[in-house]
């Protein structure tokens, strides 16, 4: 087994966990319920962690962990002239919903 990752919280973690495990690999989330001890222990020693069951595919899941914590964000002009940016995908000034792009033809 191999520590992939040390993630800031459990819910960040399990995310991760569960993208490496829909792309085939076998991974775990370790140090789990450990954040409760915090203060009584390092802080940096209780944040959970992402293990990989198999050492030979370190490589391609650091590359999907790589891609996940690095993931482009949108920036769209909404009808009302609104510039929405981040994973919006409503305007937050007029609650309309982003466009779809149009469709590519072949």
């Amino acid at each position: 087994m191999l520590r992939l990752a040390r993630a800031p919280n459990i819910a960040i973690a399990a995310l991760w966990v569960d993208a490496l495990r829909q792309a085939g690999f076998a991974a775990s989330v370790q140090r789990y319920f450990l954040g409760s001890v915090a203060g009584e222990l390092p802080p940096d020693q209780c944040l959970p962690e992402v293990w990989l069951t198999h050492d030979h595919e370190e490589a391609r899941a650091k590359e999907l962990l790589h891609s996940l914590q690095n993931m482009p964000q949108r920036r769209w002009l909404c009808a009302c002239g609104e510039i929405v940016e981040g994973g919006f995908e409503q305007c937050w000034q007029c609650g309309a919903d982003m466009p779809t792009p149009p469709a590519v033809s072949a």
